[in-house]
């Protein structure tokens, strides 16, 4: 493992004056992560923010509400990746429960729409007479703004539900959506764009409601396993809505309430619903349903959402999950390539790029984003992976990373200094998407990292893993893991809890040919506990000879029906001089 800086989570001086009946451990976990009252661990949806403080959304649920009560045709305008998915899957089962009944949807392509609606996609519509009378963008749409005149110069009504941030330009839509627009006074700034729908359709069942529209008022909490899917997989901030969000969700989806799509996914990822964490949605779940808009149609992961037969969604989610493990194959190609382009380069802090820019003419358009992130892992720098665009002569970039560097903020700096070199760009403080012509890479190479390096820290480039510290030998219990299994949900920034500690290694062994098997005893405890490092390789040192410092996770591992203590081995190092 590449060496890491190991820094512990500070905690407030004096314990938080709340939360006497939670145990200690978890309230100092808390309040490393800035909770600072037991409000913010109430997650009934009753403390959910008002949808009516979203700018635009009176507006919104108008045009809605019209097309719906004039029969007109409503077309959802989606995203390829897991919450563009869920954001449309949303916004069918919702909108069709509040009374639309010409309703349908379209996903751009990847390799020949790219993102968003565009003026291409309302030309083939226009070709194939399916033009609408509304369009409802989800999870996109807030950069669309030649597509969204496009639609209007056609006489189609748009509305716009998105969460990206905004350009200089606003589209010249009907009524937008999105909390991070100019002059949103909606607090929760971080919530997916499958969150920003289902506040649209909240909205719309009252709006229709009081105006007596409604014969039946739908429980719009069914599609809360969705919302909690799309606000996992996309990787937002997990602040206090988003976490309403999500363990609504998996309440559900625990309870066996989910959509028939969503447990086939989890069946097929070898999950057990009545256990699952926010972990499983983004670890096993989520990759799954972007395989599909990764490699070929998300239309077949969406398919999998909207299937209302377990028959259906067991076809759809094993088609899903034969596509990640082809994933899998093309991503580790792209890897090995990848490999080859930095040993060209000095790895060592003096000569490594600030910021990393890779192509490679055999990338695959649909996994680049997965490429930079692993890449980001191995460096500590800020990525972007290209490949070759449908476009002959433009390249596709999808950029990740570090924390404490804004990714976008990052790219405008290069538009700035050097316009007309992106072709267009967006995204989010951690992940960003770009095109720019093939002869302008090497150019892009320089400005982009000149620019971070500008912006970014020294520390910020070091590898650092952040801990909540040392876990007594009397929390080293498998009470301890279910207590924190059961205290999320965890996510971006409100992170699962981590620990670090010396420990004996009394035993170690290779497992499936790349994951290391552990036996470990806290010095002073005589009961020793398992761990389980993955994806090591078979080449570790012995640390049954110098002991070894761990950063770990607490966690339940079942086996053959019995259910034990397994520290989940995050990352390990020699102890020097042990």
């Amino acid at each position: 493992m590449t060496p890491r800086r190991i820094v512990r989570r500070p905690v407030p001086a004096s314990p938080p004056q709340w939360g006497e009946s939670l145990p200690p451990l978890v309230r100092r976990l808390y309040a490393a992560r800035g909770v600072e009252s037991e409000q913010e661990l109430e997650y009934t949806l009753r403390r959910l923010a008002s949808p009516f403080d979203l700018r635009g959304i009176d507006w919104a649920v108008a045009v809605i509400d019209e097309a719906i009560e004039n029969q007109q045709r409503i077309l959802v305008v989606g995203d390829f990746d897991a919450d563009g998915a869920t954001s449309t899957a949303v916004a069918m089962l919702g909108l069709q429960a509040l009374g639309a009944n010409d309703l349908d949807f379209r996903v751009p392509s990847r390799f020949s729409d790219g993102y968003g609606l565009t003026p291409g996609i309302l030309d083939r519509l226009e070709a194939e007479g399916a033009l609408p009378d509304l369009m409802i963008t989800v999870d996109n749409g807030i950069a669309a703004v030649d597509g969204v005149q496009a639609a209007r110069d056609r006489g189609i009504r748009v509305v716009v539900t998105d969460h990206h941030l905004p350009g200089d330009r606003l589209p010249p839509a009907d009524a937008i959506v999105n909390p991070n627009q100019p002059d949103c006074p909606f607090l929760s700034k971080h919530a997916a764009g499958v969150g920003v729908m289902f506040y649209v359709l909240t909205a719309l069942r009252r709006y229709r409601r009081d105006e007596g529209r409604l014969r039946n008022e739908p429980n719009l909490g069914h599609l809360l396993d969705l919302v909690a899917l799309g606000t996992v997989a996309d990787v937002v901030p997990l602040d206090h809505n988003n976490r309403i969000f999500v363990e609504q969700g998996l309440r559900r989806i625990r309870q066996g309430q989910a959509r028939p799509g969503v447990m086939a996914l989890l069946e097929v990822a070898g999950r057990d619903p009545a256990r699952i964490t926010s972990s499983d949605l983004g670890f096993a779940v989520g990759p799954r349903l972007n395989a599909a808009g990764r490699l070929d149609d998300m239309s077949i992961g969406i398919a999998c959402l909207l299937a209302d037969s377990p028959d259906e969604a067991r076809r759809l989610a094993s088609e899903l999950d034969t596509m990640n493990r082809e994933r899998r194959t093309i991503e580790t190609g792209m890897k090995e390539q990848a490999q080859a382009i930095l040993s060209t380069l000095s790895l060592d802090e003096a000569g490594l790029p600030h910021g990393l820019a890779l192509y490679d003419a055999d990338w695959h358009q649909g996994v680049i984003g997965i490429l930079a992130a692993r890449i980001r892992e191995q460096t500590h720098r800020p990525v972007v992976a290209f490949a070759p665009g449908e476009e002959e002569g433009l390249l596709k970039g999808s950029a990740r990373s570090i924390p404490g560097l804004h990714i976008r903020d990052v790219l405008a700096g290069v538009d700035a200094r050097s316009p007309g070199l992106l072709h267009k760009f967006g995204g989010h403080a951690m992940a960003a998407g770009m095109s720019l012509d093939a002869n302008a890479f090497e150019d892009f190479q320089q400005v982009f990292d000149a620019v971070v390096r500008e912006t970014v820290t020294d520390d910020a480039l070091e590898p650092t893993i952040i801990t909540d510290g040392p876990l007594a030998g009397s929390d080293l219990t498998l009470d301890t893991a279910l207590t924190l299994r059961q205290s999320g949900p965890w996510g971006q920034h409100f992170p699962e809890p981590s620990f670090d500690g010396e420990f004996e290694v009394l035993h170690q062994r290779i497992v499936g040919e790349r994951h290391l098997k552990l036996l470990l005893r806290l010095p002073g405890h005589e009961e020793p506990v398992d761990g389980i490092a993955f994806n090591t390789g078979a080449e570790v040192p012995d640390y049954t000879r110098s002991g070894a410092r761990v950063v770990y996770k607490p966690d339940a591992n079942t086996f053959r029906g019995r259910t034990r203590l397994q520290l989940l081995v995050d990352y390990i190092e020699p102890i020097t001089g042990g």
